[in-house]
């Protein structure tokens, strides 16, 4: 399956480990994965895949607040009905909300999220991406 990770750290530092090791995972189950950076890339390529794993960090200690670059890069035609999966790496203890905003603008753009997850560490990380498409 073509798998596109959609990483939208808080920061603009590059693609974090974490996001490494879900791909590290998702390609031993033999599946053809990409990440594309939020930060430094548009959304035109997210047509293509069959499947598209959203993984974030929230901004803000206690509000939930996400990356503003994933209302652009979701806001692109032919990503509607597409499945998906929504992740978020641990930071506070308020991450759920987070998440639960994260999947209400996925849910927004017409993605089919079919799995969420918080991430903890890489190992957990690699764990979940055995799974997807499972």
């Amino acid at each position: 399956m073509r798998i596109v990770i959609v990483s939208a750290p808080s920061q603009r530092k590059g693609i974090p480990d974490y996001i490494k090791s879900l791909q590290k995972g998702m390609e031993s189950m033999g599946h053809r994965v990409d990440i594309i950076d939020a930060w430094t890339e548009d959304g035109f390529r997210l047509p293509g895949y069959e499947y598209i794993a959203v993984v974030a960090e929230q901004i803000s200690l206690f509000g939930g607040k996400l990356p503003e670059k994933l209302n652009t890069i979701l806001a692109v035609n032919g990503i509607s009905g597409k499945r998906s999966a929504a992740f978020l790496k641990k930071t506070t203890p308020f991450t759920s909300k987070a998440l639960t905003a994260l999947m209400k603008l996925m849910e927004h753009e017409g993605l089919m999220i079919n799995w969420s997850e918080i991430l903890l560490n890489n190992s957990h990380a690699e764990a979940l991406g055995k799974r997807v498409g499972a």
